[in-house]
């Protein structure tokens, strides 16, 4: 061998060993190395939207790296979940998860531009918000849930009851309520809840489910607009204590929410995730995030991201079945 090759081999090897360090330095840096982005998936103002610019400015304190949110709306939540979906696994892109791109869509829309079971990692749950049953308070002849179920019953296919468009949390809530029962209801669509609200206190519908926060406006006033009938949580809920549980009137296994938390693009590195799960649950027992949450009837999450797995997992389940067997399709 020449003088010249073995120069050339020595200088071959020095950059290779060279690159082989900086690439190794690259996968040992801390995590995080620079500004982390939370995508929200609609449009800013909303609930999701505040409550990820709360847990963002917690969450920052904690990982030592500033956080900005960003909002990418439309198509249900589904543009702005693909975009975290395909983003770099290095955990500087995450985002805001909830019942729609994560679990209904897929069984309402024919293409999606990810899966939702296999493209994505959970982080960790953020909080659930329950259902509330309202019937108009001064329009309704029904009193009590009781009364809601017998009038189903002696009437079938005659009560109807509006929901924020198709295939909603309010929608499926209805359609749970439906089989649980065993009497068939007409479902009434809205473009929001809004004009959904409008219609029941005017009692051209005869009830809907709703969010907390959003009923306690017509609830409260004086005189009630609403009238609420059931809670769909585990336990009575502070802003009705008189308000008895799906359970407690005997309608097992009605646990219906609004829910959210954070998930990732797939392949993100387990220490990564972790690291992300505890600044969540450290910002979710700040005791100012905490009293945002509870003080509008919802409750806190928290715990592993395996935990928020298995109950996306679960959720998918249960409602993809009530979406087939209804065929239900997106407006």
């Amino acid at each position: 061998m020449s003088k010249r090759q073995s120069l050339k081999l020595i200088a071959g090897a020095l950059l290779a060993s060279v690159g082989a360090c900086a690439i190794a330095q690259t996968a040992a840096a801390p995590f995080p190395s620079k500004t982390i982005t939370m995508v929200v998936p609609y449009a800013p103002g909303g609930s999701s939207d505040t409550r990820a610019r709360q847990i963002a400015a917690k969450m920052a304190t904690f990982l030592g790296q500033s956080m900005i949110v960003e909002n990418r709306p439309g198509a249900a939540g589904n543009i702005g979940t693909d975009y975290i979906a395909k983003a770099a696994p290095d955990g500087h892109v995450i985002g805001i998860g909830n019942l729609a791109p994560l679990t209904v869509n897929k069984s309402m829309m024919p293409k999606m531009p990810f899966d939702p079971a296999t493209d994505l990692a959970p982080i960790g749950l953020i909080e659930k918000g329950p259902l509330v049953l309202l019937v108009s308070a001064d329009r309704s002849p029904l009193r009590s849930f009781s009364e809601l179920v017998a009038a189903a019953k002696a009437r079938p296919g005659s009560l109807s009851y509006a929901s924020a468009g198709n295939g909603g949390a309010f929608h499926l809530a209805g359609e749970l309520l439906e089989d649980a029962i065993g009497a068939p209801m007409v479902h009434v669509p809205y473009r929001g809840g809004g004009p959904a609200t409008t219609d029941l206190i005017a009692g051209t519908v005869n009830f809907m489910f709703d969010m907390v926060p959003a009923s306690l406006p017509y609830t409260k006033a004086a005189p009630p607009k609403a009238r609420a009938l059931a809670v769909a949580a585990d336990k009575r809920l502070p802003q009705y204590p008189d308000v008895p549980t799906f359970a407690e009137l005997g309608v097992k296994n009605f646990e219906v929410s609004n829910w959210f938390g954070l998930v990732a693009p797939k392949n993100t590195p387990a220490p990564v995730i972790a690291r992300l799960n505890d600044a969540l649950n450290r910002a979710l027992k700040d005791p100012e995030i905490a009293e945002r949450i509870t003080s509008q009837g919802n409750i806190i999450g928290g715990g592993t991201p395996e935990q928020f797995g298995q109950f996306i997992a679960a959720e998918r389940a249960r409602w993809s079945k009530i979406i087939q067997e209804k065929k239900i399709q997106a407006d």
